[in-house]
């Protein structure tokens, strides 16, 4: 039997830390803001990207997806970069590996990306295993090449099982060129891009003058260029946000009139402002409210023909129509001119900070010529090793039957090293006096002496000493070009503007994005020719205007198919009275004009009346004098001008109400009838419209009714001149109920 084993057990020491609840939060909350500022949200003004943006393109250098070589599935680079550089979700690693590959969002694309990778107009992109990535040409020339040269620092990943880059190595000012977007704990970064032959021709100037200002530089950079087009309307407020790097960017689509079919005019949109990608959608949506409120009255169609080509939305007028203030409409309402709110916070050395442009530059020249220091250090080195190499060969060469003898003679390789190193024969067996004395005098050094070793009896061969000593002098060549390089400033600064001025002659494309000042956008007021319409309000709280031709078709039917029919001028307002004693004010405008049969708009799309008010009567001011009759639950009665209720604000107090009382109807009155009050309990009261008078909107008003206790009045009418009302559906005449007075409890009413 196996022996039990026995378990003991050590004892716990417990120790309670104590801390200050506040202390502790706030801490660890700006932890985590940091956390998010550096690791996540804000890009390096050094490569302009952001974590997920360098791991990826780092993993996608590691799997070797190079520009001239084969694409591979998304789904391998996201899990790659994962897997290995970045412990984040594969959903916000896949969106922003597609967002570097959209051309409506880069003017050069950092991912070659095949495959459906969304749209302008807002589509998603596939799946990440139906598409496929690989790393475009600009990537590699502007952010990937020489990292093989040790000239960026290198940190240990997540687990210390992988290397990244700090930063890439960036040889022209990504951030400028490919612009940001991203949103922190307390901050956000938000920078468009640039046309690339500008920030190029900017940096050049800033390597022969450091002291060059903001004001200098934008003699180079005009300002943004937008992947989309566009105009930036507000040329003459660039200077002050690139000096202080915050600002309001105001960018216009491009849109231009062209003849339509049948003596038609086509507005045609073939850029948009950059704030549009993926909005289209809205903007179609927002023409399309613009013209159901009659905003936009001459549009007859609208079309969106984009698709690879670009942009091509057609908005269709009627041949009559106002060009221009269509066009101001559209940019106004529609939202085809909109705002970029420039924002440039970015890290430098770690610590975020807001950079007017001229820091933006003046860190990437001093990062790019950090690199290029590195970068020519370290090639020196390699130039010098290899050219001491060649020297070895060669020398080798020469005495190559002593080097043989030396092999064949030693016992161990160390033995043979510390031969051609030192000139120590000892041990050795040499077949000649001779072999031995020039052994002796042998003073490789310990580079040389490895070379030799691992060199192979092709090199024998006379043409081989040929290659060896042509490539010793290109090294020496090489050498003296290094040296020059890090030897002078001047010709650091010629090697660098070359440099700049390739990749300027390779990518930089013509700006797509006109700078201009243009005047603000002004509307003229639409000349309104002042019409009687009607407001029909149905049972559910639909309101809907028709004209007088179309009341006179349906007069028949329209008092038994809606609540509220009222008489109102196009330009004049409806008053709609709720129970709590609120009146909100309606433009006539503002509803829209219908068809019998259509439904029309809730009174909470057009007014301030909410989903939690009740109700109880919609009036017009077709005649300002009219008076109105306010009968309240608790049995009190008032009369009102409409005028009293005209105001600038759209919600006000319609009457004074005591603690516990509600609206219970608001009448207008012709003064031709009997004012009628009914009860929840079936008592009645009837009196003469002049026998109360007309008082003011704040007033509580007089009794009109005694009421039962628990009762409440339900109804209030005026009747017609021959006496007579309708309630709950049956018709009535005064003559023939037996009504009380008003002031008293009434009498109970006879159904």
């Amino acid at each position: 039997m196996a022996k039990k084993k026995e378990i003991v057990q050590e004892d716990i020491v417990e120790e309670i830390i104590r801390a200050d609840y506040s202390d502790e939060m706030s801490s660890s909350f700006m932890d985590y803001a940091v956390s998010v500022i550096t690791d996540r949200a804000i890009p390096d003004v050094r490569d302009g990207l952001k974590p997920v943006q360098r791991r990826i393109l780092w993993a996608m250098k590691q799997l070797g997806l190079a520009s001239a070589g084969d694409y591979k599935k998304s789904a391998r680079v996201v899990g790659e970069t994962m897997g290995k550089y970045h412990p984040h979700g594969d959903s916000s690693i896949y969106e922003a590996m597609v967002h570097m590959a959209q051309d409506w969002y880069f003017n050069h694309p950092l991912v070659d990306g095949h495959g459906n990778y969304g749209s302008v107009e807002g589509d998603d992109a596939a799946a990440s295993r139906y598409t496929e990535c690989k790393l475009a040409k600009i990537s590699e020339d502007i952010l990937l090449s020489d990292l093989d040269k040790e000239i960026v620092d290198f940190v240990p990943n997540f687990d210390n099982k992988e290397k990244e880059p700090t930063v890439l190595p960036a040889v022209i000012p990504n951030i400028l060129i490919s612009g940001t977007d991203g949103i922190a704990v307390g901050m956000a970064s938000k920078m468009p891009t640039h046309n690339l032959g500008e920030v190029i021709d900017a940096v050049a100037a800033l390597l022969d003058d450091p002291n060059l200002t903001t004001d200098d530089l934008m003699e180079y950079i005009q300002g943004p260029d937008f992947a989309t087009g566009g105009i930036i309307v507000n040329k003459s407020e660039l200077p002050e946000i690139y000096r202080t790097g915050s600002g309001k960017i105001r960018v216009r689509g491009k849109v231009k009139a062209e003849k339509g079919e049948r003596g038609k005019i086509n507005l045609v949109i073939s850029e948009i402002p950059f704030t549009m990608i993926g909005a289209i959608s809205n903007f179609m949506n927002n023409v399309a409210k613009l013209v159901q409120t009659k905003a936009m009255p001459d549009v007859t169609d609208i079309k969106n023909l984009s698709g690879k080509e670009g942009i091509r939305i057609i908005i269709e007028l009627r041949k009559d129509a106002d060009v221009e203030q269509n066009i101001n409409m559209l940019y106004k309402k529609a939202s085809l001119e909109d705002t970029f709110g420039y924002n440039a916070t970015l890290l430098s050395k770690g610590v975020p900070s807001q950079m007017p442009l001229d820091r933006i530059l003046r860190e990437f020249v001093e990062f790019y010529r950090e690199t290029q220091l590195r970068k020519y250090t370290n090639l020196l080195a390699r130039e010098k090793k290899a050219a001491e190499i060649r020297e070895g060969l060669i020398s080798a060469i020469d005495v190559i039957d002593t080097i043989i003898e030396i092999l064949r003679g030693s016992d161990t390789v160390a033995q043979a090293k510390a031969c051609m190193m030192k000139g120590d024969t000892e041990g050795i067996r040499f077949r000649t006096p001779a072999c031995k004395k020039i052994a002796s005098k042998l003073r490789f050094t310990e580079i040389q002496a490895d070379a030799i070793l691992d060199m192979k009896m092709q090199r024998l061969i006379g043409l081989e000493l040929n290659v060896l000593v042509k490539e010793l002098e290109a090294c020496r060549k090489n050498i003296d070009t290094y040296s020059g390089y890090l030897s002078s400033k001047t010709k650091l600064n010629k090697k660098l503007r070359q440099d700049l001025l390739e990749i300027k002659n390779k990518y930089a494309v013509p700006r797509k994005t006109q700078i201009l000042d243009l005047e603000a956008v002004v509307l003229k007021k639409p000349e309104i020719k002042e019409e009687k319409v009607y407001a029909l309000v149905n049972r559910f709280g639909y309101v809907k205007l028709i004209d007088s031709a179309t009341m006179e078709r349906n007069s028949e039917n329209v008092f038994k198919d809606y609540r509220h029919v009222l008489e109102v001028m196009n330009t004049g307002r409806l008053y709609v009275f709720t129970e709590e004693g609120k009146c909100h004010q309606i433009k006539a405008k503002d509803v829209p004009m219908s068809r019998y049969n259509d439904k029309g708009v809730p009174l909470e799309q057009v007014s301030a009346l909410t989903t939690k008010e009740n109700y109880v009567s919609v009036v017009s001011d077709f005649k300002p004098k009219d008076r109105l009759l306010f009968a309240t639950a608790n049995g009190n009665v008032k009369k009102v001008q409409v005028s009293e209720f005209d105001s600038s604000r759209r919600t006000t107090d319609a009457t004074k109400l005591q603690q516990g009382d509600a609206v219970a109807a608001v009448v207008p009155l012709s003064g031709k009838g009997n004012i009628v009050l009914i009860t929840e309990g079936g008592f009645i009261v009837a009196f003469e419209t002049g026998s109360i008078s007309v008082l003011k909107k704040n007033s509580v008003g007089v009794t009109g009714i005694k009421l039962n206790k628990g009762d409440k009045v339900i109804f209030a009418c005026e009747t017609d001149e021959n006496g007579c009302f309708t309630f709950d559906e049956k018709e009535y005449k005064l003559s023939d109920l037996d009504c009380g007075k008003r002031t008293t409890r009434g009498k109970p009413m006879k159904r």
